[in-house]
């Protein structure tokens, strides 16, 4: 990947509700942890995809004996008969059978930004985007209670949640 994503947890600034904040390169988007727990799904299911593409490959080339254009159109018929996610997450994530090199991958884009992992590097990163969504909702609630409390100032709660999103990189 030529960059780096980054999600941490955060809150709407005109609403206050659970949010979390991804960048990329110089582009930032606020999702709501709905999406971005989607989003993990999504990462997750594609590299359990792009391993299974790769092992179904194999297979063919080796047990059957089967020619890339066989090959070729079954792996496409396996992936029309795959059922698509209901929901929709914050990236565009697709499973790759690398045909040259015999690897999966899963690649991810936004806008124009782009970029392959590894599966694991996919399933690493759905955990910090699980991470994320997990924590955004638990901050919500906790600036809610925070705020309500008569000791603490909007400025206090301000304060102790910039603390708090400091540790988090």
């Amino acid at each position: 990947m030529t960059d780096t994503i980054w999600i941490r947890s955060t809150a709407h600034p005109e609403t206050g509700e659970a949010a979390c904040l991804i960048t990329w390169g110089s582009e930032q988007t606020l999702l709501t942890p709905e999406v971005t727990l989607v989003t993990a799904r999504e990462l997750t299911a594609a590299a359990a995809a792009a391993e299974t593409d790769i092992a179904l490959v194999q297979s063919l080339r080796q047990d059957i004996r089967a020619d890339n254009a066989v090959i070729g159109g079954m792996l496409m018929a396996v992936r029309r008969r795959r059922p698509s996610p209901a929901a929709r997450g914050a990236l565009r994530i697709q499973a790759v059978a690398g045909a040259k090199t015999d690897r999966p991958y899963v690649h991810i884009a936004r806008g124009s930004k782009g970029g392959e992992l590894a599966p694991d590097e996919a399933r690493e990163m759905a955990g910090h985007w699980t991470e994320a969504a997990v924590a955004a909702q638990i901050d919500a609630r906790l600036r809610h209670t925070l705020t309500g409390h008569p000791a603490l100032l909007p400025a206090d709660v301000d304060q102790i949640f910039q603390q708090l999103q400091s540790l988090q990189r």
